[in-house]
């Protein structure tokens, strides 16, 4: 059995795609999942499941939110390993700054630098990021929420053909723990 994160992209924001955390437990038990477990009302559930690899269980979760709850949603699946890393390779002094200065974006698949290329990366400093193993980190000094260059980051043309969905740094250290190995 493989213990895996499932980032579910855009729900319970703005009183939309409203998907209650019970039911979400409910409907991934219902999938053959077991010890599902919910982080937060903002789209994390860490689960364990012996079938499938990382796209067939996000697949088989984004048709099954669909069925059961009425609108599509993206939904990525990582494993304990795969979150881990991302922690651990941050290119950027994370215990050293606020969890809400740093965030990773977590992608579907691999993602080329020549994709944000045209990026000048000088016109919005002191803000920055970094492009990892599917994954984008950002160092925001005044928060994702005033971030221009996040708001940049998100734009259709730099995103096309990819699932996206960001995280804080706590949560990002919170789902590597939560996948993690029981302690004895």
């Amino acid at each position: 059995m493989t213990t895996y994160a499932a980032l579910l992209r855009g729900i319970n924001v703005g009183g939309s795609k409203k998907v209650p955390m019970a039911d979400l437990r409910a409907l991934m038990e219902g999938l053959g999942h077991t010890s599902v477990r919910t982080y937060l009302q903002s789209g994390q559930a860490v689960f364990t499941s012996g079938h499938g690899d990382e796209e067939s269980l996000a697949a088989g979760l984004t048709q099954a939110i669909g069925q059961r709850f009425g609108f599509d949603v993206d939904v990525i699946v990582r494993d304990h390993a795969y979150l881990k890393a991302v922690a651990d390779d941050c290119p950027f002094p994370a215990a050293e700054l606020e969890a809400k200065q740093l965030h990773a974006t977590y992608f579907s698949a691999p993602v080329e630098a020549e994709r944000f290329a045209e990026v000048d990366r000088t016109a919005f400093l002191p803000e920055e990021f970094r492009l990892g193993d599917r994954v984008l980190y950002l160092y925001a000094p005044d928060g994702l929420g005033r971030s221009k260059l996040a708001e940049y980051l998100a734009r259709p043309r730099l995103t096309k053909g990819l699932i996206a969905t960001t995280r804080n740094w706590n949560t990002v250290v919170k789902l590597a723990d939560l996948t993690g190995p029981t302690p004895a």
